[in-house]
Formats: structure tokens, C-alpha cells, sequence
């Protein structure tokens, strides 16, 4: 059997929800990717280009500074890796983790909430910084997801 992992980043508090319930229905271990400056409100306001996601997603080399490097990758096949859509991708912070760690021989499922935008290129967005791991795209996960629904999901995976 395989050992699961479901790392996180959230803004807002609506990918941790659904990545808590992740975790129980894929009987995985849980971590949260959290900065080492935490979001405002008004840095996560897109619609200011000025804001601090606005001006870390118009630099695509800019990698937000983590705080901490706790994750327990290491002794895991799959991680399901989960956060907002930003700008139709991954958050930069995600680059910042998956660069972080060695990945080398692991899946990596995508998982995402939006208000909008769908996982459509964030899978080949990521795949330079973790070039050894497998990136699938996996599923956007939006409203409430109950655990029978995302258990189903994960069998379908054939993991």
C-alpha cells in the first residue's frame, strides 16, 4: 500500500477544507504550504496590480519564501497537492515547494479551488520545478465535498 500525502497551500481557508476532507477519505497524512510572510486580504486582492499575489504572479521566477520545510515527502509515493487557481495556474509558493523537496519517482495529483478558472495548463506550469516527479492533473474540487465523493475519486485514480 501506498503512502499518502496531502500537502496544501491556502489563501483563504477554502482549499484547507477541502484538503482536510481529502486527507480522511485518501486515509493520507496532512501539511499545510504556508508562507513565511501570510496573505492579507489586500494582497490577495487581484483585481490591484499592485497587490502582492499581483506582483508575484506577473514574475513567474519569483518564489515566495516558505515557513517551514517540514513536509514529510520523503517516505511517500503520492502527494495530492492542493491550492487556488491563480491567474489560470498554481500559486508561485507551489513552485517554491515542489523546488523545495525531492519529488524524484513520486506522483503528484493536482487538486484546486476556483472561482473561475479550471486546472487546464497548471500541470506543465509545474512540471520544471519538479522534473523527476509525475504531475497529473487531477480535479478541481469546488463547494462542499463530502468524503464519499472524494474517496470515490481517489479509487478512480488506480493509485
Amino acid at each position: 500500500m501506498s503512502k499518502k500525502l496531502v500537502a496544501y497551500f491556502s489563501a483563504s481557508g477554502t482549499t484547507a477544507a477541502v484538503a482536510k476532507t481529502l486527507a480522511e477519505a485518501a486515509d493520507a497524512g496532512l501539511y499545510e504550504i504556508k508562507p513565511q510572510t501570510p496573505y492579507t486580504r489586500a494582497d490577495l486582492n487581484w483585481q490591484n496590480q499592485k497587490s502582492r499575489s499581483s506582483v508575484e504572479m506577473n514574475d513567474k521566477s519569483f518564489r515566495p519564501p516558505l515557513a517551514d520545510r517540514d513536509a514529510p515527502v520523503e517516505d511517500c509515493d503520492t502527494i495530492f497537492l492542493g491550492f487556488p487557481i491563480w491567474w489560470y495556474t498554481a500559486p508561485t509558493i507551489i513552485n517554491t515547494f515542489l523546488e523545495s523537496y525531492n519529488f524524484s519517482g513520486k506522483t503528484i495529483i493536482l487538486f484546486a479551488t476556483s472561482g473561475g478558472s479550471g486546472l487546464d495548463r497548471t500541470a506543465s506550469d509545474l512540471k520544471a520545478s519538479a522534473p523527476d516527479a509525475v504531475i497529473r492533473k487531477g480535479k478541481l474540487l469546488n463547494g462542499r465535498q463530502t468524503k464519499e465523493a472524494l474517496a470515490a475519486w481517489v479509487s478512480s485514480l488506480s493509485l
